[in-house]
């Protein structure tokens, strides 16, 4: 048993709709950037799930992750050009609230995807990897292997300064995994566990994950737990300690599950990683949408939680007792479903 795709076939039969019907409706996805590749596979999802049923999809996304006035341009697009709803990965989760406001008055439908707003029911509703979980995953098992977790020095590599839902969701999960006592948990760096070596930025890339663990190494050259949002953070987080010669005695954890970061923990680069599963998570943002321009019926969300949960899989090639956990073989087989 795993956490994997909790909710998704009851979801999947329930848009089993007529898609003739929906063939005068749009959709847009506005995603945080183009590039990573997250949000490509994101993409594909919404644009092969559009045309199975017949509906417009228009794509737009920031120049880079952390560009909200791009996004606040494309949701005003969406609503000028009559759209039915909208699929939003937010760069700033408070920010773009407003905007998403005057979609709603507008009779748009706004879905979140990945990364809830601020507040959560700002959006009509989420869909979304149980981010708090996912670091949850994480840092359980990174606890588990290293035992003795007195000695430990944690390394944090974040987002961004404006702390989006997503990042802190993972963040937080991961500290209460491994055992740390948390601040508040609507904000990361209140912690006062002096385990914790210091919380950095990677911007989510790999240049930025290098550059985090750089200044994190600074700050304590024994660090020997590195947390990082994504993959390609973790992946310049290990270039930067294979420069100083510390990559195969640092355990380094992350969240995404794409088929390059699996590759990486084949390799021995990222310890764990908790996979989520966008194709998925944005046809069915893109069936939801459809629905409810149609029939007026609004997505519920999973039972216990206040959006709708898409699953999520520990990832890794030394398990450990006492969590649910999948091989990388069987995450290369589901690598971003």
């Amino acid at each position: 048993m795993n956490y994997l795709k909790t909710g998704v076939a009851a979801l999947a039969a329930s848009v089993c709709m007529a898609g003739v019907a929906a063939a005068n409706t749009s959709v847009c996805l506005i995603t945080k950037d183009a590039t990573n590749p997250f949000f490509v596979k994101m993409a594909q999802g919404a644009f092969a799930k559009a045309a199975e049923l017949g509906v417009e999809l228009r794509s737009y996304a920031g120049k880079f992750d952390g560009d909200h006035e791009t996004q606040v341009a494309a949701i005003e697009t969406c609503i000028a050009a009559g759209a039915g709803g909208i699929l939003l990965v937010a760069s700033d989760t408070k920010a773009i609230t407003s905007s998403v406001q005057q979609a709603r008055d507008a009779g748009l439908v706004v879905l979140a995807l990945d990364t809830p707003l601020d507040p959560i029911d700002a959006a009509d509703m989420t869909f979304a990897t149980d981010n708090f979980l996912a670091g949850e995953l994480i840092g359980a098992w990174a606890a588990k292997t290293m035992g003795d977790t007195s000695g430990a020095k944690i390394g944090l590599l974040n987002i961004n300064v404006s702390q989006p839902t997503v990042g802190v969701l993972r963040n937080q999960g991961f500290l209460q995994g491994f055992g740390i006592d948390l601040g508040d948990p609507s904000k990361w760096g209140d912690e006062t566990d002096s385990r914790i070596v210091g919380h950095e930025l990677s911007n989510g890339n790999a240049e930025g994950g290098r550059k985090g663990m750089e200044n994190l190494l600074a700050i304590d050259p024994g660090i020997n737990v590195v947390y990082t949002i994504n993959e390609p953070a973790a992946a310049g987080a290990y270039e930067a300690l294979k420069a100083v010669g510390r990559e195969n005695d640092v355990i380094i954890v992350s969240v995404d599950g794409g088929c390059p970061g699996v590759a990486d923990v084949a390799a021995g680069v990222i310890g764990a990683t908790a996979q989520q599963y966008p194709l998925d998570m944005a046809g069915l943002g893109v069936a939801a949408i459809t629905k409810a321009v149609e029939t007026g019926e609004m997505p519920a969300a999973t039972d216990g939680k206040a959006f709708f949960d898409t699953g999520v899989g520990l990832i890794t090639d030394a398990p450990v007792d006492g969590l649910d956990q999948l091989s990388v073989a069987e995450g290369a087989d589901l690598c971003w479903g």
